[in-house]
């Protein structure tokens, strides 16, 4: 991985203020990406967001970092409440991130960072959480890198009759297992060609689609980026693929495990260059690792465990862990062993790092927040790697990831590591959102309960 510049189809001010006179723009989305990884903010008049926005942001209710996934207020997180009155955030523009959206007619976005009235950074936000991370690397000489591979899986049903219908008995667009098959993606070419193409006007560097395992289920690949950019980048794609799939007539699912074949995955790949983006993963003299990448495995390794709640956020993430199915169970690394937790790829210039653990469901903020914060500790301790494993990780008895949203909520909110690395308020908001998703369903009545007792017991 190398470093390069901004993504030049992004938008300058200077330009975005062309287009909007020149009326060619009247709507700017202001977004955040919120706890459950999903765009959040309002559509502004493109003349009022010039004369007003522009040069200040704009605000929204600090209940949006202390909702659920349906938007309910929740009790007990300490940054927002009803005893606090529920004020405002203020949504602070980065002006490095306006993008076209060409799906939308006369739209661009710009994300923004969440900060209180004073200016200072809402920690508990996602890209606060992953920018303290960045800025320890950099204090210790290092710039990170990181890319997404996100798969989804594409039903020609609506979302409407995908809702209508209790989410039982959809149409995946293909049916059968279509990986790497050709004749498999023309059947859907043009709803992927149309989610490529707008992601390259939105700034994103596109590679490639390909089919995947499921019924249905497909992946788009994206150049890595910085890793603040490549967390951007992630969190527009998920909710524009989903967009254009409407548009199309179609839904598509991003969820860690939709049914009892594979999972939608999301490997991250990450690598560090010096601030000068010299190599520090790689001696090119001895054509070997360095030190310091087999420290950072190794952190990354000690603390997976217990940031597991980083890496598979919900209750359904951790359906997807199952033997043999590509989807890793174990801690454990190997050198382009598909079955480790840990893969590593490449060489020189592409040596990098690839986490198999997080599904299609992660915050890429966290993930990528969690992977550095784990490989800096490892750097900083100089924990010593173990020995690759060569063979099946899956029956190679190492130990394994937490099974359970309950089980990593308790290692992580047990962390010393973890709250030295994010602080107590990052931690303890996280844990008492896992809570609030164990309550919900723990509650709930399920499927498969009425089909094993309404007869029976």
């Amino acid at each position: 991985m190398s470093e390069h510049p901004r993504n030049p189809r992004l938008l300058s001010v200077g330009t975005l203020k062309e287009l909007i006179a020149g009326d060619e723009i009247d709507t700017v989305v202001v977004a955040f990406t919120d706890m459950q990884g999903r765009l959040q903010g309002k559509r502004l008049h493109a003349p009022y967001f010039v004369d007003e926005v522009l040069d200040h942001g704009t605000e929204g209710c600090n209940y949006l970092l202390s909702v659920d996934v349906d938007m309910n207020t929740v009790a007990g997180y300490e940054m927002s409440s009803w005893e606090k009155g529920y004020g405002d955030m203020v949504f602070a523009l980065d002006l490095d991130t306006i993008r076209l959206l060409p799906h939308l007619p006369g739209s661009v976005m710009v994300q923004a960072d969440l900060t209180w009235l004073d200016g200072e950074l809402v920690a508990q936000s996602p890209r606060s959480i992953l920018k303290a991370q960045q800025a320890r690397a950099a204090a210790a000489g290092f710039t990170a890198f990181a890319g997404t591979e996100l798969e989804f899986i594409v039903f020609n049903d609506t979302y409407e009759e995908a809702w209508d219908a209790d989410y039982k008995n959809l149409t995946p667009a293909n049916q059968y297992n279509i990986d790497y098959s050709i004749l498999g993606t023309t059947r859907i070419e043009p709803l992927l060609r149309d989610i490529r193409n707008t992601m390259y006007a939105a700034g994103l560097t596109v590679e490639s689609a390909k089919g995947e395992c499921n019924l249905g289920q497909h992946e788009i690949a994206f150049r890595f980026e910085e890793v603040l950019t490549s967390a951007d980048n992630h969190a527009v794609y998920k909710n524009t693929a989903k967009e254009i799939a409407e548009q199309h007539g179609r839904s598509l699912t991003f969820m860690a495990k939709f049914n009892q074949r594979e999972g939608n995955s999301c490997h991250i790949h990450l690598s560090l260059r010096a601030l000068d983006g010299g190599l520090v993963f790689w001696d090119s003299a001895e054509n070997e690792r360095t030190p310091l990448y087999d420290h950072f495995i190794a952190g990354i390794l000690a603390t997976m465990r217990e940031f597991t709640l980083l890496y598979a956020p919900n209750i359904n993430s951790y359906k997807r862990f199952a033997e043999g199915s590509f989807a890793p169970t174990t801690v454990a690394w190997g050198q382009d062993n598909r079955t480790c937790s840990i893969r590593l790829v490449g060489h020189g210039n592409s040596a990098r790092l690839e986490n198999r653990l997080p599904g299609g469901d992660v915050n890429p903020y966290l993930a990528i927040a969690a992977m550095m914060a784990g490989g800096m500790y490892g750097v900083e301790n100089e924990l010593p790697l173990e020995d690759a494993m060569v063979g099946n990780a899956y029956t190679s008895g190492k130990p394994t990831v937490p099974t359970n949203l309950r089980a990593a909520r308790d290692l992580f909110d047990a962390s010393t590591v973890a709250r030295a690395a994010f602080g107590d308020a990052v931690v303890d908001h996280y844990v008492h959102a896992a809570d609030t998703e164990l309550t919900a369903f723990e509650s709930a009545i399920t499927d498969w309960e009425l089909r094993r007792g309404f007869e029976r017991f």
